[in-house]
């Protein structure tokens, strides 16, 4: 009773606050065809800065504390990330009309974690005075890089495998063409003999014909597989080739969200910006961050004609998967709470990155990563429906699940 009370009375503050405000905002302007823009300069610029704040006061807590009580909660960290990747591949995937490298490419993006949410999930334990380590924000990139570096190289490994699995047909194809080529030899000789069996040859030939709309079979083994390439990864591949892990992890860490918020951890870190952060950073944070929050609200509102191309069970996952994702963190992150005395609210800052879905870094990441992939399904899933989902519900709800605990 007590959870539910909680619940329902932070699901009530959480519609009220300004956070979750300009985020229906955005949606409601924007499905009555307003014409209100946000430059793009502008959006990044905004998530930079509350970026570089959340990196800032992360490297502070971390110079001011002790590094091996960030171990086991990074270690959770890592371990959402890798399985969540593996949730969506045996369990979206396996859903009709699903396709197994767009489901694999969905979990990645869920995966991965939103910059903007975390900050939402920030501003929200100040506002109800719930302490949280100030490293806990620096969870980010021990989540975000392993799911897209999961997700490109599942996706990858399932695509060769595929292409084996059309390189053994072609074989057996090959096999029933040859056999029918001796049946044509044999008729020609007919043929030759009687002139009766032209007649029936001649109607066979005659049927053969009227299909004329079927694709050529291929002459040689050779175009056979690069035409299963292309229709099996959407792009031309020379060869197998094994997966390279650190140019994925590279190009992550060259991402402008994860960019900024290692940038701002190692100047915390490894300077004194205290006063900077105080004076500029801290107090422009929540207007930032309300103007982010409208941003995006306009932006789910337009991938939902998106999410409309592919099948609706994208909407049900991405209305399910986040808060699946949240508890699985949360669970893990009680065990580092009652192993190490990380405080609940860590737990439910590490619930929400496990809760939200890039929208910054991660659409980029993959669709370099895994190009045969359909941007609308997981760009849609994510933006329409996870983070919205993620700020409405699993914020107040892991919130309320930790002040249950708390009175308890």
């Amino acid at each position: 009773m007590d959870f539910l009370s909680y619940f329902l009375m932070d699901l009530l503050k959480q519609f009220q606050s300004p956070t979750l405000g300009f985020l229906i905002g955005g949606m409601i302007i924007a499905a009555l065809g307003s014409k209100l823009e946000i430059p793009d300069a502008i959006y990044k610029f905004i998530v930079f800065m509350l970026l570089i704040k959340v990196g800032l006061s992360g490297g502070i807590a971390i110079r001011n504390s002790n590094l091996t009580e960030m171990l086991l909660p990074a270690l959770f960290a890592v371990v959402t990330g890798v399985l969540i990747v593996f949730i969506a591949r045996y369990t979206l995937a396996k859903l009709p009309n699903v396709k197994t490298v767009d489901a694999i490419a969905t979990g990645g993006l869920f995966g991965a974690v939103s910059g903007s949410t975390l900050a939402a999930g920030i501003t929200v334990l100040e506002e109800q005075g719930v302490e949280y380590e100030a490293w806990a924000g620096a969870l980010y990139p021990f989540m975000d890089i392993p799911a897209l570096v999961t997700a490109i190289v599942v996706a990858s490994i399932y695509l060769n495998k595929k292409r084996d699995t059309a390189g053994e047909s072609f074989s057996t194809a090959g096999e029933s063409f040859s056999t029918a080529g001796e049946s044509f030899s044999t008729a020609g000789e007919s043929f030759s003999t009687a002139g009766a069996s032209f007649s029936t040859a001649g109607e066979s030939f005659s049927t053969a014909g009227a299909s004329p709309s079927k694709p050529e079979y291929p002459t040689t083994r050779q175009e056979y597989l690069s035409k299963q390439r292309i229709t099996a990864s959407g792009y031309p591949s020379k060869q197998r080739e094994r997966v390279k892990i650190w140019p994925i992890v590279k190009e992550s860490l060259e991402g402008s969200a994860l960019s900024a918020l290692l940038l701002g951890m190692a100047l915390g870190l490894l300077t004194r910006p205290e006063s900077v952060y105080e004076s500029f950073y801290d107090p422009l944070f929540r207007g930032l961050l309300s103007i982010l929050m409208l941003v995006m609200g306009m932006e789910a509102w337009s991938r939902i004609g998106e999410l409309r191309k592919v099948a609706q069970w994208y909407a049900v996952y991405a209305f399910v998967a986040p808060l699946l994702h949240g508890f699985i963190a949360f669970g893990l992150g009680m065990i580092a709470h009652y192993a190490t005395g990380f405080s609940l609210g860590g737990v439910v800052l590490l619930a929400v990155i496990a809760c939200s879905s890039s929208d910054i870094s991660g659409p980029p990441t993959l669709r370099a990563g895994i190009p045969s992939a359909n941007p609308s399904a997981y760009i849609g899933a994510s933006t329409a429906i996870g983070t919205p989902v993620a700020i409405a519900l699993g914020i107040p709800l892991y919130l309320a699940v930790a002040q249950a605990l708390m009175g308890s």
